[in-house]
């Protein structure tokens, strides 16, 4: 008798919660956070680059990130691409230094992110049921074939709908904090 890969799912389930935290980097909130300029993508070299490639990335304050532009050439690439990047922020260049400072949140703007959080959870949570939904097929295929019998095949279902279960409960702990982190600021 085969067991079904559990590992697989729980790795496919992990990744939508890293997937989600990755999604929640980029969203600002009034804090400043690396991962708010990660997506940009800067247009040097004749080539669009990410901005990590182009010069380093550093929070000297809470309200302020930095991007110390490793080519003169490529400081106002930076800036522009910054400011073209629909976040809302407006650098400004310091000799090689690209300033970044980042503003307050409007009690509107809070209550949008808060909607766009949720949403991001949704998706990760969809993302997990579609795995659980694979990994319940899995073992309906077993018992079809033979592999399984009736008595494994509810024991391994039980195990699949805790890992979801578990994986749910994780990104809802997510989602808390985002939130928090939202109406702190």
């Amino acid at each position: 008798m085969a067991d079904p890969d559990l590992d697989d799912l729980e790795r496919r389930m992990k990744g939508a919660v890293e997937a989600l935290r990755h999604e929640f980097a980029g969203l600002r909130t009034g804090r400043a956070s690396i991962g708010l300029l990660e997506p940009v993508m800067v247009d040097v070299y004749g080539a669009q680059m990410p901005l990590n490639q182009v010069g380093t990335i550093g929070v000297p304050e809470p309200r302020m990130l930095t991007v110390q532009v490793w080519d003169k050439s490529a400081v106002s690439s930076v800036e522009k691409a910054i400011r073209s990047a629909g976040l809302g922020l407006n650098p400004a260049a310091d000799g090689q230094l690209v300033r970044v400072p980042i503003p307050e949140l409007t009690e509107e703007r809070r209550i949008e992110m808060g909607k766009i959080a949720h949403k991001y959870a949704e998706q990760a949570r969809v993302a997990v049921r579609n795995v659980r939904r694979d990994g319940m097929e899995t073992l309906k295929k077993m018992e079809k074939d033979g592999e399984l019998n009736e008595d494994d095949h509810h024991l391994w279902s039980d195990e699949v709908q805790q890992l979801t279960d578990q994986t749910i409960a994780r990104i809802d702990e997510v989602l808390a904090t985002k939130d928090e982190e939202i109406k702190q600021v």
